[in-house]
Formats: C-alpha cells, sequence, structure tokens
C-alpha cells in the first residue's frame, strides 16, 4: 500500500474514489487528502483505496475506502485497514456508513450501532473497532 501524493488523481482513481462519494466530491476530497495533515489517502495499486483521518494520537476514522469490482471478496478491504491500524498505532478504527458496508464491517469484527435515518431514506450506521492496548 502506497501512500497517495500527487497533486491531482489519476483517471482511474477518480474511477474508483466515486465508488466512495458522490463524483462531484472526488476532486475535492482528493485536495483534503493532499492538504490536511491528519488525512491520508493510501492505495493498493489500481484496485483499491483507502482514505482516513487521524483524530488524535490512537483514534482513527475511514472517511472513505473502495475495492474494484474485480478485486473485492479478495480481503483487499481487511488487508487495508490492518495496514492502517499497524502504520498509524490504532487503538480505534471507526466509520459512519450506510447499509451496503455494514456487512463487511461487522464481518471483520467492527460493532454496528444504527445511527437511523441521517439522510432522508438512508439509514446511516456507526461501525467501530476497539484494539487492545499495546
Amino acid at each position: 500500500m502506497s501512500k497517495a501524493t500527487a497533486a491531482y488523481p489519476s483517471p482511474r482513481l477518480k474511477e474508483l474514489m466515486a465508488f466512495a462519494m458522490a463524483k462531484e466530491q472526488v476532486e475535492v476530497e482528493y485536495a483534503q487528502y493532499v492538504k490536511n495533515p491528519n488525512r491520508h489517502l493510501y492505495l493498493m495499486e489500481e484496485a483499491a483505496f483507502i482514505g482516513i483521518e487521524l483524530k488524535g494520537a490512537t483514534h482513527c476514522e475511514i472517511r472513505h475506502i473502495a475495492v474494484a469490482e474485480t478485486s473485492r471478496n479478495t480481503g483487499t478491504g481487511s488487508r487495508m485497514i490492518e495496514d492502517v491500524i499497524k502504520r498509524h498505532e490504532v487503538q480505534e478504527i471507526f466509520a459512519e456508513t450506510d447499509v451496503d458496508a455494514v456487512g463487511f464491517y461487522g464481518k471483520i469484527g467492527f460493532n454496528i450501532k444504527s445511527l437511523g435515518e441521517k439522510y432522508p431514506g438512508r439509514e446511516r450506521f456507526y461501525c467501530a473497532k476497539t484494539l487492545p492496548s499495546k
């Protein structure tokens, strides 16, 4: 997994990022990853990415994560999360998501809590995983 450092996302990365956010937001969000020292965008070749925001010394929010359709169900998403945990020595990692990703987070040990319908017709979920202290 490598950190994104280019000034602008490649066309392939833009396409991949659109799986995790509105297409119109891709360049704005990418710029935040480049400019904000607490945000990091990691790429797994052209097949997947994870965008995080550090929330203190040991807490991390998964802001965006996506895996290309051809690479799904191969453990790529969970490997990226494990790498982030190790790289940043995270003790708690969390994400807010919709029903489409709840199964993924539950399968890899996250606790799931419904936040209710935060947006019209869209239930949101808070997914969190606390790791043992070292």
